[in-house]
């Protein structure tokens, strides 16, 4: 068996994959990556800068690598600090990895879109699969164009590429990552250590979001579909659940009753404000049988519980 190689491993994303995939394939088919050192259990580890093509080429040659799944990116908050190199790091990282299939050097290769590429004059409620774009963050910029460069490379050299919108994605396992949608983390870890949060969202604030153990599952379900039910080949549309931050806290405060929660937004306001408020995922059910498990009590219920044993 080939094995899978997860670039940006000890990510937000990264971290719960590696441990999805080698449940799925067995530690010995999976391979760890990330530009600092990471500790992923049973599965083997590589120090990885994505900007270096010839060290990814050397570790996939190597280890019989088919698959890789690229994570490696600077989120949209984060991505806003510094947008030249988050164009470059998004955008060349892309392209190492769509030439190592071009080549037919790799088989597969995984590549994370994001709600980021929708702007303020799309739909906002059910966005559909096919709409209007014009981001507003080098984010989604990157993101909108990399969904373009994925169709490409497979139309005019057959790369069995395949993408994910995901909507905002929430994880005990991994700390808050930069990303806008990222307050639906942090939230949970101010309530357990603090029993109040500050939120940089205003508390109407709509955005899709999902449980990471969803957000896993449909990434492993899209890479292990017959190729020939694969019809998108920008990026799928992704839904699980839409909620504010007074929801959210509510949902808490039936847990944790003198959680409180306040609110100063800040620059990431704009952001989310250009960002759709729920999701059009039924090309995805159609295609390849996607569904979502957890609603916000049942995910609310599984990062408290989590979170109670990470920080003990």
């Amino acid at each position: 068996m080939k094995k899978s190689l997860v670039i940006g491993a000890n990510g937000q994303i990264g971290s719960d994959l590696v441990l999805g995939l080698a449940n799925r394939l067995g530690a010995e088919n999976v391979i760890a990556s990330d530009i600092r050192e990471g500790n992923h259990g049973e599965v083997q580890f590589e120090i990885l800068d994505i900007l270096d093509a010839e060290k990814l080429k050397q570790i996939i040659e190597k280890n019989n690598v088919g698959t890789v799944y690229l994570l490696a990116a600077l989120l949209s908050a984060t991505a806003e600090q510094n947008p030249m190199f988050a164009w470059k790091l998004n955008m060349e990282g892309l392209f190492n990895v769509l030439d190592l299939a071009k080549y037919k050097i790799i088989d597969k290769v995984f590549w994370p879109s994001s709600i980021a590429v929708f702007g303020p004059t799309t739909p906002r409620d059910n966005t559909p699969q096919t709409t209007v774009m014009e981001p507003t963050t080098v984010y989604g910029i990157s993101k909108q164009a990399g969904e373009r460069w994925c169709e490409y490379y497979h139309n005019k050299y057959g790369v069995d590429v395949r993408s994910i919108r995901y909507p905002g994605l929430i994880s005990y396992k991994a700390e808050p990552g930069g990303g806008t949608t990222d307050y639906a983390v942090a939230i949970y870890y101010k309530a357990l250590q603090e029993g109040k949060y500050e939120c940089y969202l205003q508390n109407d604030t709509y955005l899709p979001m999902m449980y990471m153990e969803d957000a896993i599952k449909a990434t492993i379900d899209l890479m292990h579909t017959e190729e020939d039910k694969i019809k998108i080949r920008s990026s799928y549309n992704l839904a699980g659940i839409s909620f504010s931050p007074v929801e959210i806290a509510e949902e808490i405060k039936k847990h944790i009753p003198d959680f409180s929660i306040s609110y100063t937004p800040d620059f990431r306001q704009a952001i989310a404000n250009s960002w759709p408020k729920s999701i059009d995922d039924s090309r995805a059910q159609e295609d390849w049988g996607w569904k979502e498990k957890y609603d916000l009590t049942s995910m609310t219920e599984e990062m408290l519980k989590g979170l109670k044993e990470k920080l003990k």
